[in-house]
């Protein structure tokens, strides 16, 4: 089994997932094969070579607790999450569970940690950036999270679809990535842009704009919660695009170790060809994000 779990940090609350989402891409993007499952993002025809992994000594991997449903302290204490499932079904794809651990620490801890040896790989919904790049090795990407809009059903209407959107207002936040993505794939819907998410979703709430654009994943939670209190949903359309939303979720790792890097990429490959993969997607987001 996959050992040496360490958390050192405490959250008093796990988000519930429930969310209702329906295929539909645009830009970069793969759509599902049903309704729920993870987009596919490997080709299932290529063959990543699993490199000998036998001088290992051992597979640490860092991340951290307060990225719910990714990474979390569950309620008997223990560390759980998408990226805790994913590590040791790494793990036991590569045949070395006796040699993996995975170690929690806090985000701004990541990067030196990895740095000062004392982890293998990152998994923890680092950012894949040109600057990290210079520094360090990333794996295939396993998921992408998009961009959703969610609507106000009164102020929607009957007409709870995109095309609905046409003449209503639209929030979102400014100076962020899904405010020019916004703006750059929907130049004729009026736009308001919030000075925060709290902002923009009260207006949301109070029908002071239609719909809002924004990260999918936090507004599958917010319009599943109390503070939503039912008023607001979730439109068919998941977009992605790596220009805005960068390349996906991957795993970090030093730029020394490049056989485990690809060690890691023939793991995702595999998981993603028998399935497994999209196993631990449904886990924690029983109704997809897509």
């Amino acid at each position: 089994m996959v050992s040496g779990i360490r958390a050192p940090l405490k959250i008093k609350g796990i988000l519930t997932i429930c969310v209702s989402l329906v295929v539909s891409f645009l830009g970069v993007s793969h759509a599902a094969e049903k309704a729920g499952e993870l987009p596919v993002l490997f080709d299932l025809r290529e063959r990543i070579a699993r490199p000998d992994l036998s001088g290992l000594a051992r597979l640490r991997f860092l991340t951290t607790v307060d990225f719910p449903p990714f990474n979390f302290i569950d309620q008997s204490g223990r560390l759980a999450g998408f990226h805790i499932d994913l590590a040791r079904e790494i793990c036991r794809e590569l045949e070395i569970e006796d040699k993996c651990q995975i170690q929690a620490v806090t985000f701004g801890e990541l990067q030196p940690a990895l740095e000062g040896g004392q982890g293998e790989a990152v998994i923890a919904g680092i950012a894949t950036k040109a600057e990290l790049r210079q520094s360090f090795l990333f794996s295939r990407p396993y998921l992408h999270l998009p961009a959703r809009f969610a609507a106000n059903r009164q102020a929607m209407g009957e007409d709870m679809t995109v095309n609905g959107l046409n003449g209503k207002l639209i929030g979102t936040v400014a100076g962020t990535t899904h405010e020019a993505m916004l703006k750059s794939f929907f130049p004729k819907l009026d736009i308001a842009s919030f000075a925060d998410r709290p902002a923009m979703l009260a207006a949301l709430r109070q029908k002071k704009v239609a719909a809002v654009f924004s990260d999918g994943m936090q507004l599958s939670f917010w319009t599943a919660s109390a503070e939503a209190a039912g008023c607001c949903a979730l439109l068919d359309g998941a977009y992605v695009s790596q220009r805005f939303l960068g390349e996906g979720l991957s795993i970090m790792n030093r730029r020394n170790e490049p056989a485990l890097t690809q060690a890691i990429d023939h793991a995702l490959l595999e998981l993603s060809r028998k399935g497994r993969l999209n196993e631990i997607y449904l886990r924690y987001f029983p109704a997809g994000l897509f």
